[in-house]
């Protein structure tokens, strides 16, 4: 043979043998190894990505829209496309007002998708979309806005980034309004440009819900909270406006407020509803049920008499009235219209007298102290009332005078809208339909006769008039009821002689009551009286929603 000839021999061998370790390569590579190598190209070139569903809308009884969702865009990157790290973060940081550091950690991350924003405004995306930054491209998102700003933000809460409920009813109506998250696959090539798109799970919308609430009654009465704020200075306050007939929250305002937007900013006094969640002595605003139980277990009548001492020993505790006078003899009628703590004592302890020990503690929890009202709101307080086995000698002299309890604004609403509804007691409604479907209104029971209902009512008309605690309080064309509170604060066991609660709760007309108003003001500065500082903000929120509601004035 040949050397020639042995040449082509050789390199015969030598190719056969490379071709058959391409073919053992290609049959390992594809037998053994291709379903993870396969795994591996498909990671690197396909992103699932969910795509959340907008959230249902929240809107006020009319139909404004006080919580709504809006299309926005999801930045993200994909960090080995992007070929300038460090000048991209600069120019997102400057269009996203977002952290310059945070922005370029995402960018130089090792996987191959990254977000670098949420919920980024169209107007935004676009602008982002027009500088065409390899390795940056967007997806479609959601995001929560609050067309009338802050109104009744601690009411209707917020949302966080993940598009769940926060705080409000946002939390509490989660399941009605969040919608159903879908998911989208992406395919890119080699270079990262997107080449195919596929739905795999539709988004679907929540579902709307429908409140009580009057967005125009709610802006007035945080504009008379604002007010009383510039003078008073006060550490909060809180006003609720309700139809007592239904028991349908019309307003649900707190002092201060806070950016539904931007709850991250906002301390817990700002995000707390203090109309459900602000628990505190109620003062002489308890006084009505203490009348109440006496009156309708028959142990007074409007026109029974009391001689009242100017001090009432009750065991270890001394009983006086506000404003310095004589002894002095005064009927059921004039101890509500005067707010006397010594006849309001009298009448409590003469109650338990004739009717027993406990009847007293009866009544209390009769009207819903001690309980939650039951309102369609998250998290709400039960207050603070004690069992009478905790009874000390003195107790009986302070619960009728609202001391050696705690209250909510809202059950304080709530049990005197039982008072100008004649008789029944209620749970307080702030969602009127879910999804289109009108949620019922509960029927409530009966705590007092009507003909007791009434009695009071009458009373109640005398703190508003001449000789009464808030007798500068007027509505042209409108008798009004209500009562004035002012109870020293709690701190550290004693009561503060500095620190106070100023309330008032009262309806109108008096005769048929279709407003109630509820205002609390916690530590007031300068002036600490229920008649002087929340009674007159009962009266600026009446003279505004009586006639914007068509209520007829007396005849």
């Amino acid at each position: 043979m040949s050397q020639v000839e042995r040449r082509i021999g050789l390199l015969f061998a030598m190719f056969v043998l490379a071709f058959v370790v391409i073919v053992a390569r290609a049959a390992w590579l594809q037998g053994v190894q291709g379903s993870s190598l396969s795994a591996d190209a498909k990671g690197q070139q396909t992103e699932t990505v969910e795509v959340p569903g907008s959230r249902g809308r929240i809107l006020d009884r009319n139909g404004t829209d006080l919580a709504i969702s809006e299309d926005a865009a999801t930045i993200f990157a994909t960090p080995y496309q992007v070929k300038d790290p460090e000048r991209t973060a600069e120019r997102l940081a400057g269009v996203l007002d977002e952290d310059r550091n945070e922005i370029l950690k995402a960018l130089l991350g090792d996987s191959g998708f990254a977000y670098v924003a949420h919920k980024v405004d169209l107007p935004t995306a676009d602008r982002i979309e027009a500088m065409d930054l390899p390795g940056i491209g967007q997806l479609p998102d959601s995001r929560r806005v609050y067309p009338q700003g802050d109104l009744a933000s601690q009411v209707i809460g917020s949302v966080g980034t993940d598009n769940q409920g926060l705080t409000g009813l946002e939390a509490s109506e989660e399941d009605t309004l969040h919608g159903t998250t879908g998911e989208r696959e992406i395919v890119r090539d080699a270079l990262g440009q997107e080449i195919e798109r596929d739905t795999l799970a539709a988004a679907n919308a929540g579902s709307n819900i429908k409140l009580t609430i009057d967005a125009n009654i709610q802006g007035r009465v945080e504009e008379v909270l604002g007010g009383l704020a510039q003078t008073y200075r006060p550490a909060g306050a809180s006003a609720i406006v309700m139809d007592p007939q239904t028991s349908e929250v019309l307003a649900l305002a707190n002092y201060p407020s806070s950016d539904p937007s931007h709850p991250e900013n906002a301390t817990d006094e700002e995000l707390m509803n203090r109309a459900t969640g602000y628990v505190y002595e109620p003062g002489s605003t308890f006084k009505a049920f203490t009348v109440a139980g006496a009156l309708e277990d028959k142990v007074v009548t409007p026109n029974t008499t009391f001689d009242l001492p100017v001090v009432l020993p009750v065991a270890d505790r001394e009983i006086s009235d506000a404003h310095e006078r004589g002894p002095v003899t005064l009927t059921v009628s004039q101890i509500i219209q005067q707010s006397s703590n010594v006849g309001a004592a009298l009448i409590g302890l003469r109650l338990n007298e004739e009717r027993g020990d406990d009847r007293f503690d009866h009544w209390i929890r009769k009207f819903g102290f001690g309980e939650p009202t039951g309102i369609d709101f998250p998290g709400e307080e039960r207050g603070i009332v004690l069992s009478p086995d905790e009874y000390s000698g003195s107790t009986m002299g302070n619960l009728p005078i609202g001391q050696g309890l705690a209250v909510t604004p809202i059950q304080m609403a709530t049990a005197y809208a039982a008072i100008a509804n004649g008789g029944i007691l209620r749970p307080p409604q702030v969602i009127r339909s879910e999804d289109g479907d009108r949620v019922p209104r509960a029927e409530g029971h009966r705590v007092i006769s009507s003909k007791t209902a009434a009695e009071l009512r009458q009373m109640l008309e005398g703190v508003l008039a001449p000789g009464g605690t808030a007798s500068e309080v007027s509505v042209p064309g409108y008798t009004l009821a209500g009562k004035t509170g002012t109870a020293e604060k709690v701190v550290d066991g004693e009561y503060s002689d500095y620190l106070f609660d100023a309330s008032f709760v009262g309806f109108a007309p008096a005769d048929d009551p279709q407003l109630l108003v509820a205002v609390v003001v916690d530590e007031p500065k300068g002036d600490h009286y229920g008649g002087t500082v929340a009674a007159p903000a009962f009266g600026e929120i009446a003279k505004f929603a009586l006639p914007y509601l068509q209520i007829e004035p007396d005849q």
